[in-house]
């Protein structure tokens, strides 16, 4: 197991230390009583990330889930491990503080569309793009919950809510998207009734060495309901959803009478009936491949009033050199070329004071 050496003279193992003993769901659930909404999407969210916990390994007291203000928000409550629910948009800043300094820990965040894509947006990008070694769970229902039903930065045009009676007349954001625009090097999207899916993508992103982000549509069903059901009815779905795997063609629909293939004019990526002298054409999934360009021509696929051809599973996993790491080597390049430092001095500076009689 490596150890870093940081400037204090203390050592932190670089990686998480193991559990003792064999855990389970139940170790992972709190005492606290959990307040959403009956019917909320969040408890389905809630039991696969439990569920899936007692994989890593980890002992609880490395764990932590931070989040920032919003329904979403409570998780950490739910989670017994470390946690935080600190203030609104800024769970990303905290969390990066935390992993930047506790390399020992596994840091999760837990936010929403609105709280990490409005208020949020900058410190969010920002994370991304050093590449900080969390996993941002970004749960996107399409509305804001929490304050009782106003549009939020993912609503699609014309939405009629308390907020915009006549109509939202904002372009929604599309996180993956955004995600892949800032450079993040892990970018996933999942549904948060399908367990199977929600689990696979969870241990993708845990596997992750660096900043991973996974969008989970989940539905509001006091503000927002059925906003997904395309994506859920069992029937519609296989028309509506496209399930990324890694290596494999980009096919679906019933029997994969449906392709994605790139437009040889424009370059563009356009959906098909796949036929024998189409076949050859339809793209096969490369999650690593070091250019974003296709992760991101998949992530605009789908239509973003009826979803249809929407995306789902992991758009982008590729290897980028990890900002916590990088900032303990220089800290322990500076121990071993300047000595351990003066924090007393530092503070004080050049010019200072003292106050007499």
């Amino acid at each position: 197991m490596t150890e870093v050496t940081v400037p204090d003279g203390s050592r932190l193992l670089s990686l998480v230390p193991k559990a003792e003993g064999r855990q389970s769901m139940k170790d992972f659930k709190s005492d606290q009583e959990v307040r959403w909404c009956p019917g909320c999407g969040d408890y389905a969210v809630l039991a696969a990330v439990q569920g899936f916990m007692p994989e890593l390994g980890l002992a609880k007291e490395n764990i932590v889930f931070v989040s920032g203000i919003g329904c979403s928000s409570r998780f950490p409550y739910y989670m017994n491990t470390y946690g935080m629910h600190s203030i609104h948009g800024r769970a990303p800043a905290i969390a990066t503080g935390l992993a930047t300094s506790r390399r020992d820990l596994s840091v999760w965040v837990v936010t929403g569309d609105g709280d990490a894509l409005s208020i949020g947006g900058n410190h969010l990008i920002h994370a991304l793009r050093r590449n900080v070694n969390l996993k941002i769970l970004l749960f996107n229902n399409r509305i804001y919950g929490l304050t009782k039903g106003q549009y939020s930065p993912t609503s699609e045009v014309g939405k009629i809510t308390k907020s915009t009676p006549m109509g939202s007349l904002d372009a929604p954001f599309n996180p993956v998207s955004l995600a892949l625009g800032a450079e993040a090097s892990f970018v996933a999207r999942t549904v948060d009734s399908d367990r199977k899916h929600l689990t696979e993508v969870l241990r993708a992103a845990a596997d992750h060495n660096g900043t991973a982000l996974v969008e989970i549509y989940q539905n509001c069903n006091i503000f927002n309901d059925g906003a997904f059901e395309v994506l859920k009815d069992q029937e519609r779905a296989q028309e509506a959803v496209i399930r990324l795997e890694h290596g494999r063609p980009i096919r679906f629909g019933a029997d994969g009478h449906k392709g994605v293939v790139r437009d040889p004019a424009t370059g563009d990526l356009q959906v098909v009936e796949v036929t024998a002298e189409n076949e050859a054409r339809i793209l096969v999934h490369d999650a690593r491949a070091a250019s974003p360009t296709t992760a991101f021509a998949l992530s605009r696929l789908a239509d973003p009033d009826t979803l249809f051809q929407t995306p789902i599973g992991v758009f982008r996993s590729v290897e980028r050199p990890v900002y916590d790491t990088q900032m303990a080597e220089q800290l322990n390049a500076a121990v071993e070329q300047n000595g351990k430092g003066d924090l007393a001095a530092l503070l004080a500076g050049n010019d200072t004071w003292t106050v007499v009689g």
